[in-house]
Parts: structure tokens; C-alpha cells; sequence
């Protein structure tokens, strides 16, 4: 009986314990003082539980997922409950509206849906780690909702949030923390496709400019940190210097940002990345080149694998403090090297601050940094000012830089720091695009396309030419009609037959087998690897071919324009044309009979693809020819695989060169037409979205097919031959084709807006005279009115269309709903200038109003496949 005694005393001391340490640790959070260890994975799923997402844990959110349109696409409704949250800020983020991250906390009574207590939970761990937030909070920290979102993403949807991120001119997650351990994820991957274009003050007399990957570009990188108790807001110091003359622009959040006051509960130990570029203009420009900005949450003794990552991979690290306390004092002597590595950044606060001073000044001195290392902010001084002075350090700290190193090659040293890299995950898969791609490095693009990809070379586009030849004969001479086709007849066999015997290259064999995998990850890593990989091939090629086409532009010599012209083209290289040659391979062996397995399945696998989001080239724009059969068979397998179940809304946006069209269609669909000015990009490609349940039945469709096409009348091309001829057969394809035409004209030339437009009602012309009525919508950025009417009455004259009088004539055309004047898409000097929240908010309501039209008119007939492909043929 002693010795239960005994025992029940230690019992009732160790629960005594417990509450003590509990209750210490709850006083701790409430003076936000922060523990040294990373978050617990029972406050992530408490946390994910709030906002809706445990289920989406970990990777489990795909893109594919977030691009159906459902009715969210139609009525996006305001956030009524926490769990809306994320879903709230990834609609807002995908149409690039910079205000997303306002939508993370709820007026008080909003949220009746906080159902995640458990009273009856009993567990010391989860009680211990749970925030003590009160019941029903429904406020949500930003940044917590960024990393929540980039560890519930996968590596595809976590690419596609930082490219947007990045538009938008936020942060992005450069080290994303994980629950349980300190071992933070270097995120290669996930910003491998933000491609960015700048001017260097170098470059500013010649008008060129730089375009890169800008995590593969060598940059100065200046990392910012703080000690626990710092009472100035760094990342508000950063957004002041990278802000100077834009309008302010909050890149990092910060705590005096609405909604951000609320405690972080798991984003502690994230580091953010953004960049500052020049625009090439001395005067607005803040620094003269590129300048890479990190910036760590929490502060450095929670947070040691990071701080230390930054600190050796820094041009200079900015230390952020009141005073330098005993901890904090071992770690930042224990650094090597730190002169004109590292600066201190001190708040000085009113009254007695003798000591924290003498803490700075003792710590100063046994890392022997100079006096110009130590910035001290006046407590009279206010931020806007003293970030001033934090540029001129910086400033200074640019004109010393000896050696600088790309972000993806700071790999090495986060690996050997015991940091993990998410682009490990797919080694193999960059090993095998590159094996597939070896040849390039060796030789010239051009020569490469003439040995891997023979079939869309010389004899395709001949084919092309006589093809058209043999519809329209304008060049039979002193032939006879029959003669004549005869001679073209044997002619175009005679190509065919060459095409039918060559071989599949080595290249094109490995890319289909790797296509064929069952394993789409393994496939989809591999294609995005081929694809930044040859994006950046070509810019590398093209930079110098398009400064000398630019300059011939001014000259106006239509020969060398037209050299320049094909130079481009030829230089060319992207996926697109392994996907064409792959199609060209089954398009040829049909003729020749030779349907092997390996060919007779390549339909399947393009038509998978296009399930999977994946675009597919409909017209060949550098030969001007469509591959029939490749086409016709890919859609119809598309359409097995749905169940015959594929009715088409065919949505299509047309307007010149550079006008924002691909940007249009991005936009409103949160998908990614190729928008970059590093490759030349012919023709036209479609991409099929599903519609969801419940929308199908509203929307009369199962898919919405986007059409994108390259632009009309360049102003650079309209010099050369067949320029007008060849912009009338675009129009008219892709608007034969569609259900919906969007006719973008912004621009300021109002001769080229009449040109577009004229083109535009000559397609629709030929449109209702074989009885089908597109439904059109014109969108246009503060130009001045063009008559319609006058366009239609020209075009009506050269149709011989006399009783055309007004566009009204051709199609119904109300100026209130189909007409849209949508502002520009930068808010300010680009490259800095974030995309204006008008133009998102006018995108946005535009395509409501499409699929508002979807549902409503149904003056146009919802085709199936079949029917979709039998329009193709005719036109």
C-alpha cells in the first residue's frame, strides 16, 4: 500500500508537470514567442481540416482537377466559410487577380461551418500543438494558405501556382517546410517554368532585351532574415525598395496587411523568392540588373537549416533585430566569411536601449564587420525612409559582386545541408529527355529537324502547295485543265511515297515509347522536361535572329524580312514538333499500309493526352496544312474513350500578332497557350476542357474546345506575298469551326483594326451563306469606334454579296452584350508591373458571360465529334 502511495504521488506530480509545461506553452504563444521546433504534423491536419483540405494531403490537388469547368466557372460566389477559402483564392489566382490573397478571412458570423472541435479529445499531443485560437475563428493566415496549398499540390499544379504567383508579382516559395522535422524542400521544380523578359541598362540603346529561365539565370541573391525579437517588418522594408516609382506593391505579405494580423500557425520556416528587373530605362529603374530577394518567416533559431542554406548561398544576407540576445549571438559568431556578407539591419526603439545596443555592438565587433554593415533605424524614422537607405546598401553591395550563381545550381549545397529537392523525384525523367534531345548540343536546329523530324521538312510543305494547287489550278499555263491536275496527281503521290519510306528516327522511336509508358506521371515529367529544355535551346538560338529581323522590319526589305522570316521558323524547336512528326509518322503509314501496333496506337495516346490537358496542333502554320487523317482519327478515338459523349462548345480567339490573344485565353480558363516571344509559333491548337456534372446540362456540352491560332497580319509579314491571302484562309477555318469567336483588336492602329476586322466579317460572310451563325464578341482596350457596318459593306462588296448592308445582317450582334472594352493587362512599367486587377475582373466577367451565352442561346448546334470533324473536312 506504501508503494501505491508511492506511485500515486509521482502520478499527480507528472500531471502537474504536464499542465505546467501546457500552460507555459500556451503563455508562450500568447506572447509570440516562438518555440524551437518546426510545426507538428497534428497542427497541419488541424489546420487543413479548418480550411477543407485534409483530403487533398499531401499532392494530392491536380491541375487537371482545377481547369474543369463547372459552376464555380459561371457564378464565383464571395467566400461564405472558411473551407471556401482556398478554393476562393485558386479561382482568383488562376485569372491572375492579384487581390486573391484578400479573400483569407471572413467578416465575424460569416463561417457557420466550423465543425472541426472535438470535444471529446482527450490527446495531451493534439491539445499541446492545436492553435489556441477560440472556437469559430474564421480568419486564415496568407502565407499559411500558400503552403498549405503548394504541400496539398502536385509538382504540376505547384509549377502552375508559382508561374501565376510570379505574374501576379508575389513571392514564391523558394524552401517550403514540412510537419515533424526542420528539413525544408528546395523547390526547383515548382518555379522551373517562370520564364521572365528584362532589359539591362546595357542593352537600353539598341532596344533588346534579355528572355530566361530566371531560376537558371546567374543573379546576384540577397537573403533577409530576422532575430526573434525584431519589432520592424522586413518584408515591408522589401516591398518599399522593390516599389520605388510603381505603385506600392506588397510582393511579400506583411502584418499590416489586411488580414494578416492573425498568428501563422504553419508557415513558419517558409523562404520566399521574387526578383527585381530593369526595364532599361536609368530613371525608373531601382537597380541596374537583376537582383534575386529572399526573404525566411520566422526567426533564424527556429528556423537553423534555412538560415544557414541563405546565409551560404547569399551575395549578402540582411539581419534583422532589436538586439542580439545569447542564442542568437552563437549562431551569427559561428559564421564564416561574413564581411561584405552579412549586415545587420538594428531598430532602434525609444527610451533606455543602452543594452540591446551594446549586445548589437559587442556581436559587431567579434565579427569584425565594418560600421557600414550596421544600419540603424531611428525610431522617428519611418519605413518608407529608412528603406531608402536599405537600397543604398544594396545598391553599393551590387557594384562589389565578384561571383554569383543561378538558383538551380545552388542544388549541391541544399543537398549537402540535408535540405531535400523536389526535382529529384524525376531524375529519370530528365535523364531520358535529355538522351532523347543529345543531338541538338552537336548541331544547328535547323540541321537536327532535317535528320530527326524528315517528315515535316521540304516535301511536306510541297505537298501542302500542291494540294491547294489542285483545288483552286490558277497556274495551268499552256496545260489543259486535265492535264494539268494529272501532273499534280502524280506528283503529289510521288511525295507521298517518299514520305512512306523513311524511317523512324532514334529520337522520335524513344519519345513515342516513353509516350506509351502506363505510367502518366513518368510521361508527364518527361514531356515538361522536353519542354523546358528545348524552350531553352531556343531562346538561346533566336535572340540574335530576331534583333536582325527587327532591324530589317525598319529597312522594310521584303526579301531579307522573308529569310528572317523562315531563319526563325527553321531555328524553331519545341514539342510541338515531335507531337507533329508523330502524327506525320501515322498520316504517312496509313498510305503505305503499314499499320504496325506501335502506329496503329498512336491515336490513342494523342487522344489521351488531350483528355489529360495537353494541347494538340489542328493546323501545321509553317506548312499551312492540316494532317487529316492524324487529326481525324486522334478526335475519334477521343471521342470512344468518352463514351461517344462528346459534345463541343468551340471557342476561338483571333486578332493580330502580339495582341494578347493566347493571354486572353489563359486568362479566362487558367490554362497555358504558349504566350513567350522566344519561339515562333504557327497555326492553330486545340484544348479540350471537360465540363463537369453539374454544369453539363446547362451547357449543353460535355467539352469546351479552345481554338488558339497564331496572329493575323503581322505588321512585320504584311510585306510579303500571300500575307492577306493566308490570314483570310485562318479566319475562316477557325471561325467555320467555332461556336464562339472572340475578335481581339486591341491595338492602336486603327488601319490595322479595320484590316482585322474586314478579314473577320469576310469569314463570317462565308459562314451564313452555308447557314452557320457563330456567335461573336469583339474585345477591344480604349481604342476609338470602327464601323462595323462599313467593314461588313467593303467585305459584303467583294463577296458580291450586294443585300449585306450592316453587320447586323450577318449575325446577331447586340453592342451591349457582345462588344467588351477590356483595360490593358500590366499595372505599371512591366517587367515589374503586376497584371491589373481590371483587366482580370473584365476577363472574368467576359467569360461568364460566354458561358452564360453557353447556356441560354441555342441559335447554334452542339456538335459531337463527328459532327465537329465533318466541318473540318468541308472547310
Amino acid at each position: 500500500s506504501a508503494e501505491k502511495g508511492e506511485r500515486k504521488k509521482e502520478s499527480a506530480a507528472g500531471t502537474e508537470i504536464c499542465v505546467l509545461i501546457r500552460s507555459k506553452y500556451y503563455r508562450l504563444r500568447r506572447n509570440r514567442i516562438h518555440m524551437n521546433f518546426s510545426f507538428s504534423l497534428t497542427v497541419l491536419l488541424n489546420f487543413l481540416s479548418k480550411v477543407g483540405l485534409e483530403k487533398c494531403y499531401p499532392n494530392k490537388l491536380t491541375l487537371r482537377s482545377l481547369l474543369e469547368i463547372n459552376k464555380n466557372s459561371i457564378n464565383e460566389e464571395a467566400v461564405s466559410s472558411v473551407k471556401d477559402i482556398p478554393w476562393g483564392f485558386l479561382r482568383k489566382l488562376f485569372k491572375l487577380n492579384s487581390e486573391c490573397r484578400s479573400c483569407t478571412q471572413l467578416s465575424d458570423g460569416d463561417d457557420d461551418d466550423d465543425d472541426d472541435d472535438d470535444d471529446d479529445d482527450d490527446d495531451d499531443d493534439d491539445d499541446l500543438n492545436t492553435a489556441d485560437d477560440p472556437t469559430g475563428d474564421n480568419k486564415v493566415n496568407p502565407l499559411d494558405l500558400i503552403v498549405a496549398l503548394f504541400l496539398c499540390a502536385d509538382s504540376f499544379l505547384q509549377q502552375e501556382l508559382a508561374l501565376k504567383m510570379s505574374m501576379c508579382q508575389f513571392s514564391v516559395p523558394l524552401l517550403l517546410p514540412h510537419a515533424n522535422n526542420s528539413q525544408s524542400t528546395l523547390m526547383l521544380w515548382a518555379l522551373r517554368d517562370i520564364v521572365k523578359e528584362w532589359r539591362p541598362h546595357h542593352l537600353s540603346e539598341s532596344r533588346g532585351f534579355v528572355e530566361d529561365n530566371i531560376i537558371q539565370t546567374d543573379i546576384p541573391f540577397y537573403s533577409f532574415v530576422r532575430l526573434k525579437n525584431c519589432s520592424l517588418s522586413k518584408s515591408q522594408c522589401l516591398n518599399h525598395v522593390l516599389s520605388h516609382g510603381q505603385n506600392n506593391n506588397n510582393m511579400f505579405i506583411h502584418r499590416d496587411m489586411e488580414g494578416v494580423a492573425h498568428e501563422r500557425d504553419i508557415a513558419n520556416g517558409l523562404v520566399e523568392v521574387c526578383w527585381y528587373l530593369p526595364s532599361g530605362t536609368e530613371d525608373l529603374d531601382i537597380f541596374p540588373k537583376p537582383v534575386a530577394f529572399a526573404n525566411l518567416r520566422g526567426d533564424v533559431c527556429e528556423s537553423l537549416a534555412q538560415f544557414t542554406f541563405l546565409f551560404q548561398v547569399s551575395t549578402a544576407t540582411f539581419v534583422f533585430l532589436d538586439k542580439v540576445e545569447e542564442e542568437e549571438h552563437k549562431i551569427l559568431t559561428s559564421l564564416q566569411d561574413v564581411k561584405s556578407k552579412l549586415f545587420f539591419i538594428v531598430n532602434r526603439k525609444e527610451g533606455n536601449v543602452t543594452e540591446d545596443m551594446m549586445s548589437v555592438r559587442k556581436t559587431q565587433k567579434e565579427l569584425d564587420l565594418p560600421k557600414t554593415s550596421v544600419k540603424i533605424k531611428d525610431p522617428k524614422e519611418n519605413v518608407a525612409t529608412f528603406s531608402n537607405k536599405l537600397c543604398a546598401a544594396i545598391k553599393k553591395s551590387l557594384k562589389d559582386v565578384k561571383t554569383i550563381r543561378s538558383i538551380a545550381n545552388m542544388l549541391d549545397k541544399a543537398v549537402e545541408l540535408g535540405l531535400s529537392v523536389d526535382e529529384r523525384t524525376s531524375e529519370d525523367q530528365r535523364k531520358a529527355a535529355e538522351e532523347i534531345m543529345k543531338g541538338i548540343g552537336v548541331r544547328r536546329i535547323p540541321d537536327y529537324k532535317k535528320e530527326q523530324l524528315p517528315l515535316q521538312g521540304d516535301n511536306w510543305k510541297r505537298l501542302s502547295k500542291l494540294e491547294k494547287e489542285e483545288c483552286r489550278m490558277k497556274d495551268t499555263g499552256a496545260l489543259g485543265l486535265e492535264e494539268y491536275k494529272s501532273q499534280l496527281q502524280a506528283e503529289k503521290l510521288n511525295i507521298r511515297e517518299g514520305q512512306s519510306k523513311q524511317k523512324m528516327s532514334k529520337e522520335i522511336e524513344s519519345f513515342i515509347e516513353i509516350l506509351s509508358t502506363s505510367d502518366k506521371e513518368k510521361r508527364d515529367y518527361l514531356l515538361k522536361w522536353m519542354k523546358l529544355k528545348l524552350d531553352s535551346h531556343s531562346r538561346d538560338n533566336l535572340t540574335e535572329l530576331r534583333n536582325k529581323f527587327k532591324e530589317q522590319c525598319k529597312k522594310k526589305d521584303a526579301k531579307l524580312i522573308g529569310e528572317l522570316d523562315q531563319a526563325l521558323l527553321d531555328s524553331s524547336l519545341g514539342l510541338e514538333h515531335y507531337m507533329r512528326e508523330m502524327g506525320l509518322i501515322y498520316e504517312f503509314s496509313l498510305q503505305s499500309r503499314d499499320t504496325g501496333d506501335k502506329i496503329s496506337r498512336l491515336p490513342g495516346l494523342a487522344a489521351e493526352m488531350l483528355l489529360d490537358g495537353y494541347p494538340l496542333e489542328l493546323l501545321d502554320g509553317d506548312a499551312s496544312n492540316i494532317p487529316e487523317r492524324w487529326v481525324t482519327d486522334v478526335l475519334m478515338e477521343l471521342h470512344k474513350k468518352v463514351g461517344e459523349k462528346s459534345r463541343l462548345l468551340v471557342l476561338t480567339v483571333l486578332g493580330v500578332q502580339s495582341s494578347g490573344k493566347s493571354t486572353l485565353l489563359n486568362t479566362m480558363f487558367g490554362v497555358q497557350f504558349p504566350v513567350s516571344s522566344g519561339r515562333c509559333t504557327r497555326g492553330a491548337y486545340m484544348l479540350f476542357l471537360r465540363v463537369e456534372e453539374d454544369l453539363k446540362k446547362d451547357l449543353n456540352c460535355d467539352f469546351i474546345l479552345l481554338i488558339d491560332t497564331e496572329g493575323l497580319k503581322s505588321p512585320h509579314l504584311e510585306q510579303l506575298e500571300d500575307s492577306y491571302e493566308h490570314d483570310n484562309q485562318l479566319a475562316t477555318f477557325v471561325i467555320g469551326l467555332s461556336d464562339v469567336t472572340i475578335i481581339n483588336v486591341s491595338m492602336e492602329n486603327s488601319t490595322e483594326m479595320k484590316d482585322v476586322l474586314q478579314i473577320a466579317t469576310h469569314a463570317f460572310l462565308r459562314m451564313k451563306e452555308i447557314g452557320k451563325k457563330p456567335v461573336c464578341h469583339f474585345v477591344h482596350q480604349n481604342v476609338g469606334g470602327v464601323s462595323l457596318d462599313e467593314m461588313t459593306l467593303i467585305a459584303a462588296d467583294m463577296e458580291k454579296q450586294t443585300a449585306i448592308k450592316a453587320f447586323t445582317d450577318v449575325l446577331n450582334y447586340d453592342m451591349e452584350k457582345n462588344h467588351w472594352n477590356i483595360p490593358g493587362l500590366w499595372h505599371g512599367t512591366p517587367p515589374m508591373a503586376p497584371v491589373n486587377t481590371g483587366y482580370s475582373v473584365a476577363v472574368a466577367g467576359l467569360k461568364k458571360n460566354l458561358l452564360e451565352t453557353g447556356k441560354g442561346d441555342k441559335s447554334y448546334e452542339v456538335s459531337q465529334i463527328p459532327q465537329f470533324l465533318e466541318w473540318m473536312r468541308s472547310l
